[in-house]
């Protein structure tokens, strides 16, 4: 009797634990269901990026950073780094730091930096294009491969530029003109095909002459600094000397144009002084021609000394000359 009673429970609790398995699964599948459902309507945007999304492969809007929604398995989500830096190289690669140190390698990259220049010579030119995205709808859609397409115009413009200067001018002189062209090139190329890059900045990394002439260039390019050099000590001196002389020069013509107007000056007193003696002895002839004549022998006598006066009619100056010794001997005692 029991036995049977155990065979009909068992027959009847089985029904019920395939329902309760089936509920179970379909509660897991519709568990899973909407965890996927979530996971493709939810999506997080980074500080430095903008969301792209496009509907059944069509452009539909841009989305800010932070927690978005979209409609999933419908609509596609591209993340574009528009607040990020980003660079190229060219002529050598970054292998990263080693002991605070980047390494750089330039193995199989001698096609890419060796160019030609205006002379017909050679220049091995290292640089660096460093560039942001400021319009992920172009840079998305309008060029394909866009980091690809702005290498090959980097490359393309700095073999123009370069190529319409001499060796001299690309390895000294002219390397800040050639940054500042070259960034201006490459900014208006990259407009004309709207690829939606900003050119940040241009570096030129390095640039050197080939190594096989490498000894020679050197050599040029010392005499053109010690050409400098010498140059400078020139103007040097000539700041010294010419400025110097220039003052001695104008002091010698103030003193003459002085000496001139004193000169002048002392001819228009003595013309002066002699029209008003005219003055005076046209108005009394004798008075002025004594007054004259009494000035003058008080000048004269008063440098003569000693004056021996003597009679018209004296015939001998002897007891003169004995009294002046006598007066003269008086003085001495």
């Amino acid at each position: 009797m029991e036995f049977k009673e155990r065979d009909f429970t068992n027959q009847f609790d089985q029904p019920m634990i395939l329902i309760k398995i089936r509920e179970n699964l379909r509660f897991i599948l519709i568990a899973i269901l909407a965890v996927i459902l979530l996971w493709g309507t939810i999506f997080q945007i980074g500080t430095e990026e903008v969301g792209v999304i496009t509907r059944l492969g069509k452009y539909t809007r841009t989305v800010d950073p932070g927690l978005n929604l979209k409609m999933p398995f419908i609509e596609t989500v591209y993340k574009v780094p528009v607040e990020r830096q980003q660079k190229l190289e060219f002529g050598f690669r970054s292998m990263g730091a080693v002991d605070n140190q980047s390494e750089y390698s330039k193995d199989g990259l001698g096609d890419e930096s060796l160019m030609l220049t205006g002379d017909l010579n050679l220049a091995d030119v290292e640089w660096v294009v460093q560039y942001r995205i400021n319009d992920a709808y172009n840079y998305l859609f309008k060029v394909r491969n866009p980091e690809s397409t702005l290498r090959n115009i980097s490359e393309a413009a700095t073999r123009q530029i370069v190529g319409d200067r001499t060796v001299n001018e690309v390895l000294t002189i002219g390397r800040t003109e050639i940054t500042v062209k070259l960034h201006e090139l490459i900014q208006e190329i990259c407009n004309e095909y709207n690829i939606g890059i900003k050119i940040e900045q241009v570096v030129l990394q390095d640039v050197n002459p080939p190594d096989p002439v490498k000894a020679a260039f050197n050599a040029v390019n010392e005499a053109q600094q010690e050409k400098e050099t010498l140059i400078n000590q020139a103007k040097s001196e000539y700041n010294k000397v010419i400025p110097k002389a220039s003052g001695e020069a104008k002091a010698t013509i103030q003193k003459a144009e002085g000496y001139a107007i004193e000169r002048v000056n002392n001819a228009q007193g003595e013309s002066a002084r002699f029209n008003d003696l005219y003055n005076q002895y046209i108005k009394a002839p004798e008075v002025t021609k004594k007054r004259i004549y009494l000035e003058n022998m008080t000048t004269i006598l008063s440098k003569l000394g000693n004056v021996i006066v003597t009679d018209q009619n004296g015939a001998n100056v002897l007891p003169l000359l004995q009294m002046q010794l006598n007066k003269d001997n008086t003085k001495k005692d």
